[in-house]
């Protein structure tokens, strides 16, 4: 006797993650569900009665129909509502916290030094080559007031940290060696401070050296916009030496002029949240993460919960290393307690109780692995005009990189004039070489186009921006550049495809199975077969047949989605039957130029 499906009650519409719960499955389930039934959907995503109920049905439930009653949304302490946290707050609940400082520069004119004498440790010499390793922070005292310094290894991280949504500090420190000036390292420095909207103060070092040249490193930090308040800008350049100890003090009084100016403040009163700077696995205490406190006390015993890591905080220690019970906004500390180690840049938030936690991360979990199978959101030239229409965007930002300094000039005055109404073009970063990889993390973590003149992406740069969408355009010739911009910033810039060779294959063997036609064997010669491709068929040279569907695609009796190079496969094409071997067939997808 067949056993009885349980019967469920399911409203006209339901979420993915509201489906898994009414069943007391893992939302990863039921997702894996709807794309076998050829639906993509979120956690978040609702779906109707009829597709919950082939769902259901597949999963041993019977589905039937119910007016859902009004349900209490129960209200948590979310990111974005942290990090609006200020709005609507009366100036009694708010409270000053100590500023939140991280220091960039180029790669060997002091930071971690200038950081060394600052902390009065001695951190540098017990690192590998004199260069940071790792993400640590630390708090000192000038006078009555405290500062926490971030110990980050570069811009990278800093924008990684953004990347995730994440803004980890209130003001920055940009280190400019007085003897060298401002090196291409600074103006990448200075580029994702900038777009992170982070006030900065210039630290002019080593200018205890006989050939610094203070009066040359203001005037080029000059060009790059950062005016000196002795000549009438609002940069605070501070001269320092980290040598001689010369003007520290006069450093720390800067920062805490401009925190004053910037009115940093938090609500102490409120739940913990803030970011992590680091996550470890150690032999003896376990998952350790080191957390920055941005708002709210951090207790002990409380429940936290950062990305897909959750758990009830065992131990707590300050950035000394001495245990603590709590930690007010802008705290450094080191915690004991999650159940796997958490990613630097990620929001972590206490929660009331360990189900909330766990619940949230299961959420979490499930949307990774559906974002591991959509395609990620491009913020393109095409699209920037529907966006601001839809309110989403109030400017284009634009990272641009030209092949010589001549152009440099002349390109960025060209695009910066093209702005239309209320819809602004900003160039974030400018600069000479090829596209990097950390172009693209800056573009990445701000929703910015890269524009290349004649200037193309390393390979690095063009692997990474496919893998998180980054739109990259490049041209070679300035009045192409120009209408571009200019017809996407009105809306009328059209997208062109064309095809794109992956892949090349030879015919080996033709089998001819009855009423099906004839499969051709295929050994890869380079590239890769993907499923979703188009194929050209080739005969000495002579095209057979094009933009032909691949209806079949296997390995042995399996069917795969891609064959790459030096392997055979079996290929069935749609319409076409007539090989012959030694024909060779390509492989294409179409792809967006410019």
């Amino acid at each position: 006797m067949p056993k009885t499906k349980q019967i469920l009650e399911v409203p006209d519409f339901i979420t993915v993650r509201q489906l898994a719960e009414l069943m007391g499955a893992s939302p990863i389930e039921v997702m894996k569900e709807l794309i076998t039934n050829g639906i993509m959907a979120s956690i978040n995503q609702q779906i109707d009665f009829d597709t919950a109920a082939i769902v259901l049905d597949s999963l041993g439930y019977e589905a039937r129909p119910h007016e859902a009653p009004e349900t209490e949304v129960v209200q948590k302490e979310t990111t974005q509502q942290w990090r609006q946290f200020y709005a609507g707050q009366s100036s009694a609940v708010l409270q000053p916290r100590p500023p939140v400082v991280t220091v960039l520069g180029h790669v060997d004119h002091g930071k971690t030094s200038l950081l060394d004498v600052i902390r009065q440790t001695n951190v540098q010499e017990g690192e590998a080559g004199g260069i940071t390793q790792h993400i640590g922070a630390s708090q000192v005292k000038h006078g009555d007031r405290l500062i926490t310094f971030l110990d980050t290894p570069g811009h990278e991280a800093f924008t990684a940290m953004r990347a995730r949504g994440a803004q980890g500090a209130d003001i920055a420190i940009l280190v400019v060696a007085a003897d060298d000036g401002v090196m291409p390292t600074t103006r990448e420095a200075l580029a994702h401070v900038q777009a992170a909207q982070v006030p900065v103060v210039v630290a002019l070092n080593k200018i205890d050296k006989p050939n610094a040249n203070q009066e040359r490193a203001k005037m080029q930090l000059s060009d790059l916009g950062l005016r000196s308040d002795e000549w009438g800008g609002d940069t605070m350049i501070v001269p320092v030496s980290a040598k001689t100890k010369q003007g520290i003090d006069d450093l720390l009084e800067a920062v805490l002029l401009v925190a004053e100016t910037a009115d940093i403040r938090a609500n102490p009163n409120g739940k913990a949240a803030g970011t992590v700077l680091e996550g470890r696995m150690e032999h003896t205490r376990g998952v350790v993460a080191t957390l920055l406190v941005q708002n709210g006390t951090l207790k002990t015993g409380d429940v936290v919960v950062v990305g897909v890591s959750q758990g009830r905080i065992k131990r707590m220690f300050d950035h000394r290393g001495v245990a603590i019970q709590e930690a007010p906004p802008s705290t450094p500390v080191s915690v004991m307690g999650l159940d796997q180690p958490p990613h630097a840049g990620e929001i972590f938030e206490v929660v009331d109780t360990v189900k909330i936690a766990r619940s949230i991360a299961d959420e979490r979990k499930a949307q990774i692995a559906f974002d591991a199978i959509v395609p990620p959101v491009v913020v393109t030239l095409e699209d920037i005009f529907k966006r601001f229409q839809a309110g989403e965007a109030k400017e284009l930002l634009l990272i641009l990189k030209v092949d010589v300094d001549g152009s440099l000039d002349p390109v960025k005055n060209e695009i910066q004039d093209l702005s239309v109404e209320d819809l602004k073009v900003r160039i974030l970063h400018a600069d000479v070489g090829a596209i990097t990889e950390n172009d693209v993390n800056l573009a990445s973590a701000s929703g910015a186009v890269i524009i290349g003149f004649n200037s193309r992406p390393d390979s690095a740069a063009a692997r990474v921006a496919e893998g998180v969408g980054v739109d990259i355009r490049t041209y070679s010739v300035i009045y192409k550049l120009k209408e571009s911009v200019e017809l996407a910033m009105r809306g009328l810039l059209d997208p062109v495809y064309e095809d794109k060779r992956i892949g090349l294959a030879e015919v080996r063997r033709i089998i001819r199975v009855p009423r099906i036609g004839n499969i051709a064997g295929l050994y890869v010669l380079e590239g890769i077969i993907r499923r979703n491709s188009k194929a050209r068929v080739l005969r000495v040279g002579k095209v057979l047949a094009e933009n032909v569907t691949i209806s079949s695609l296997k390995r042995f009796e399996d069917d795969v989605r891609e064959v790459r190079t030096g392997f055979e496969c079996g290929i069935s094409l749609d319409g076409f039957h007539d090989y012959e071997e030694g024909d060779k067939i390509e492989f294409l997808v179409r792809e967006k130029v410019n």
